[in-house]
């Protein structure tokens, strides 16, 4: 049996690591705080960011980071605008076999580069993957059914990664389009938001299937011009955490939107937070991204502008409904 460590110890890092550790496996989680590290050990459980339930006695936390490299599958679950330094600190540290697979989503603000290009600059000869889907970290944590995507160039890795990942549980797909599987988790991030302003300032369900719907036709464009399969695109980690994250409160990124969409400033909704919301970071490297290619956003543009530039939720919802009228099946591409 392949053993599992995992670095970052929020939510998803704990669920993972939870899940990891099914069939009695001995699992090490990577904590920054001495205090945190503690109380999971001592109470077996994450009360800051997964409280109430229960994190299994083969789950050990650890503050050693050289602790956890130690082992065949390194699950890095540090947020995305941390991934790049979290490598270089690693990256003379870890056995030229480990499999690094990256957990989180987004794409770097201050390169534009999307997680699979950080890990190859930092990590040119480490073997990799990309882990991501519609995942809640408290659904999993708690063992209920759940599938994600699971990402990595070389079959023999990808299959290898997802058979010693699943459970009863938890169920990895393997697909080679890396680039696929990031760039949806990516963007939804940022669609998410879009959803949120839509219920917190009650335009109704029917704006909220209209913008999942052309949202998801902003991935298409920008995925297929960067070298995705439009399938991957449609799976788990396009589609499918596309529905799961647009439609929830529970989502971070969602539950962002719905406090600006109810007119909160976003300072406010960011200093009562403990969790990173990736698609505040996101946004404006994705448009940046987009621009580049000369590919249209425009919900991502507005979202934005709603974030960077102190755009109002009613004159973002002007601009989109003033677009020009278009062709529907022209208008995904």
């Amino acid at each position: 049996m392949d053993r599992v460590n995992v670095i970052g110890a929020g939510a998803w890092g704990t669920a993972l690591a939870i899940a990891a550790a099914q069939n009695n496996r001995q699992v090490l989680l990577h904590c920054r705080d001495e205090k945190q590290a503690s109380d999971i050990n001592a109470a077996h459980e994450n009360t800051k960011y997964l409280s109430g339930i229960k994190i299994p006695d083969t789950v050990t936390a650890t503050t050693d980071l050289s602790d956890v490299l130690n082992t065949d599958i390194l699950l890095n679950v540090v947020p995305a605008q941390h991934l790049r330094s979290n490598l270089e600190l690693i990256k003379d540290k870890l056995n030229p076999t480990t499999a690094v697979v990256i957990c989180a989503k987004g794409i770097e603000k201050s390169s534009g580069k999307l997680m699979s290009e950080v890990v190859s600059e930092c990590l040119p000869e480490q073997p990799f993957a990309i882990l991501s889907g519609p995942n809640f970290a408290h659904e999993i944590a708690k063992g209920l059914p759940a599938a994600t995507t699971l990402a990595a160039s070389s079959k023999k890795l990808g299959e290898r990664l997802a058979k010693s990942l699943s459970s009863t549980s938890f169920r990895p797909y393997y697909t080679d389009d890396i680039m696929g599987a990031q760039l949806g988790g990516a963007v939804k991030n940022v669609l998410a938001i879009a959803c949120g302003v839509v219920a917190g300032a009650n335009l109704g369900e029917n704006a909220r299937a209209a913008l999942i719907t052309r949202g998801m036709a902003e991935i298409l464009r920008l995925g297929v011009k960067l070298g995705a399969r439009a399938e991957t695109l449609m799976g788990l980690s396009g589609f499918g955490d596309l529905v799961l994250t647009c439609s929830s409160s529970a989502s971070r990124n969602f539950s962002l939107g719905e406090a600006l969409g109810q007119g909160q400033s976003l300072d406010d909704i960011l200093k009562n937070r403990v969790a990173v919301t990736e698609g505040v970071h996101t946004a404006a490297a994705l448009c940046a991204l987009a621009h580049q290619h000369k590919i249209e956003m425009p919900i991502c543009e507005a979202v934005d502008k709603l974030l960077n530039t102190g755009a109002s939720v009613p004159s973002i919802v002007e601009d989109l409904l003033a677009r020009p009228i278009r062709d529907e099946s022209l208008a995904g591409f």
